[in-house]
This record gives C-alpha cells, structure tokens and sequence, in this order.
C-alpha cells in the first residue's frame, strides 16, 4: 500500500516547526549533563553504592556506567588520559563476521555463518596472515529438538561465540603484547529467560566464557570495539546520581537528562588520542560476567584535530586492571 504523502507532509511540516525548541531542550540537557558530571567528578564511592542500590533493590534492568572504584591510578568521571607509547612489537589478532538466517521462502532452508579474522605483526616485516571460516547450517542443524527453526537471534549467538572462539586459536603466546579485537561490545547479546532459546544462550555464552579464559591464560589483550557509539551509558549514571534518595524506586521511568548521550560528554573533553576513565559496564547480565570477565569500558577519540571521533572500548577486568596492558591497547588503538 502506497504512502499518504498529504499526511506525510503535514507532518514534517510540524517537525520543522519544533526543530528550534526541540534543540534549545536539548542543548539544555546537555549543559544540565556537563555539570553533573562535574559535580560528581571525584564521589566515585558514593556513585557506585548508589547504582548497586538501584540495580539490587529497584531495577535490575538497570544499564549504565558504574564508576572502576578500585583502579590506579584514580579513575574519576572527568579523568582524561594522553596517548601512551605505542609499543615496539605487538601482535593485532581481530575477527568479524556476518551470517544469513533462515528464508522460510526459499526453495532449500540453510543458514550460513562465515568469520574472517587477521593476524598482524607490528614492528615487523611478517606479512599478515588471514583466516576465513565459512559453515553452512542444514537438515537437522536448522531445528530446535522441539522442531521449531531456529531464530535469527540463535544464528547471530552462534556467530559471536565463533568470533571469539578464532581469537583464542589464534592469539598465540608471545614476549610481546597480542591484542585481540572484535566488532562491537564484550557482553554476549541475545539471553533469554526461558525455553529452547535460553538453554542454547547458556550453552554459547559457556564455549564464550571459555574462549575468553584461554585469551586470559594465554597474556592476551581482549577488547570489543564500539565505533560510533549512541549509548547513554555515562549520562544515565549521572542520572541515577542526580535523582534524590526518596525517588529511587521509580528509577526506570526517571530520563532528567533524555537526549543526552556520552559523546556529549566526551567529544569535547577527549583530545585526539586520549581516553577517558574506565568504568564497569552496570547491566541484568553483569552476573554472566564476573571476576576477571566483569565488563569494564572506557571512550577513546581516534579523531584527529578538529574532528573528534569516538569510539567505546570494552574490556574484561584483567585488561581494566592491568596498566601496562590497557596502554598498549590504547595506543595500538590509535596507531591503527
């Protein structure tokens, strides 16, 4: 059925017509997010007590930034951190993949999962070395054992744990730091509370959990790399900061800073080639995460004068809490 441009045209008529106030709100979220941020810059305890307490006792939903209390040096919420040494040697190990889910309306049913990954040698003359990793899915494989098809979501878990699964096969030992990346956040997407769907999630997020274990054993750098980010991980924890002890318990519906996000926060902040503070990722599968796998992450500007650009790094705790390995990590960041 074709559009109804008359409507269509009304519409964007009135959005025109509110752009102006739609900005001034906005630039006054922004300015109001600014503030909170310097106001609750070094109160990094009382932070975190109080996003444990929202998150145990009111919304376990909750997903926001939770200030890394116990890092060194310091980490606080307006701490900004130059462009460390690049490292002599290092080894750069980065997969990413892509699958095609089921067409009920194709003549054959398959899926395909496929993963390239490739392997650099900083600092020498070794040429790169690249993996592909192509797997068609069919007849059986294609079925839930209740005989239902398995969902999209299933296709993209599976591919996220073999992503993972190439970094730990090729992530070697070595003197000098091995850098693994992937596309996108550390936390597995996709949990669900119940059936099929959810024993299979903890079945993929154990072989995860696992492969990241071996990238741990192995003196590896892990990280998930978050181009472009729209998250409002920083400005929700300010928040959660902002909101009085009495109102707590209508967290979820509470948004005194909507629109605003952390590139807000950080664009301007960050000059080309510094980091921000390292914070730990406050989400309902922070539970899946812990001990050394806890997601921590921190915005990186790999812009250049003049035109920042920001990207979220994510990192398991044995990165955040390892000085030497988050700097070459940062630095190998922005040298590629």
């Amino acid at each position: 059925m074709s559009l109804d441009y008359q409507q269509i045209q009304e519409q964007v008529r009135q959005l025109g017509e509110g752009a102006s106030g739609r900005a001034q709100v906005l630039g006054k979220q922004r300015d109001l997010a600014h503030q909170m941020l310097e106001q609750w810059d070094e109160k990094l305890l009382l932070l975190s007590d109080k996003v444990k307490k929202v998150a145990n006792s009111y919304d376990p939903s909750l997903r926001c930034a939770r200030p890394a209390t116990g890092l060194q040096p310091p980490q606080h919420l307006t701490s900004t951190f130059p462009l460390p040494v690049l490292p002599e040697r290092a080894t750069v190990v980065a997969a990413d993949g892509s699958q095609a889910a089921v067409d009920r309306h194709a003549e054959v049913a398959f899926c395909l999962i496929n993963v390239g990954a490739v392997r650099m040698y900083l600092g020498s003359t070794e040429p790169p070395q690249t993996l592909v990793r192509s797997r068609l899915l069919y007849d059986d494989e294609l079925y839930n054992p209740s005989g239902s098809l398995i969902s999209d979501g299933q296709v993209a878990l599976r591919r996220d744990k073999e992503e993972r699964t190439v970094l730990a096969q090729l992530a070697e030992v070595s003197d000098v730091p091995v850098i693994t990346l992937t596309d996108g956040p550390v936390e597995l997407w996709g949990a669900k509370s119940n059936g099929e769907e959810a024993a299979e999630f903890q079945e993929q997020l154990a072989a995860y959990k696992a492969a990241l274990l071996e990238l741990k054993r192995r003196g590896a750098i892990a990280a998930g790399y978050v181009d472009k980010p729209a998250a409002n991980l920083v400005v929700r924890l300010l928040e959660v900061a902002m909101t009085p002890e009495i109102e707590l318990p209508d967290m979820r519906q509470l948004r005194p800073l909507l629109g605003a996000t952390d590139c807000d926060l950080y664009q301007e902040r960050l000059q080309p080639g510094e980091r921000s503070a390292v914070f730990v990722m406050q989400s309902q599968s922070a539970r899946m995460y812990e001990g050394a796998l806890e997601v921590h992450f921190f915005y990186l500007n790999v812009g250049r004068e003049g035109k920042p650009w920001l990207a979220r790094v994510e990192v398991p705790a044995w990165v955040a809490q390892a000085p030497l390995q988050l700097d070459a990590l940062h630095a190998v960041l922005v040298d590629q």
